[in-house]
């Protein structure tokens, strides 16, 4: 939601980035927030609240790269270049983990043990 606020970043940054970017982590949160719950309270729809997530959460960070390359010139992010530079692609290394995990059916016990 920084990506809101005028003065966090270097320039206002254009909305058609910014607006999709920020509602999209909140969604993609959200979302992390219920498969957590999901997981925790063995639910028994655990496993489909985390491959939603897991989509939408992937599907946001590759749009908003995507927007970002199209409407953030050099240099807008001021100090919130690291949010692109190191967070985007902890994220996308972390969503392909949760896919092989999907995909191999290991359930987060079986995952740690």
């Amino acid at each position: 939601m920084a990506f809101l606020i005028h003065g966090v970043t270097a320039e206002p940054l254009d909305t058609r980035f910014a607006n999709p970017a920020a509602y999209g982590d909140f969604l993609a949160a959200l979302l992390a927030l219920l498969a957590i719950a999901g997981l925790k309270g063995q639910w028994t729809i655990a496993t489909p609240l985390v491959w939603v997530f897991n989509l939408v959460g992937s599907l946001d960070l590759l749009n908003a790269l995507a927007q970002g390359v199209q409407f953030v010139p050099n240099g807008d992010f001021g100090a919130m270049y690291f949010i692109p530079a190191i967070i985007v692609p902890a994220l996308l290394v972390s969503h392909g983990i949760i896919f092989l995990i999907l995909l191999k059916g290991t359930t987060i016990e079986q995952s740690n043990g």
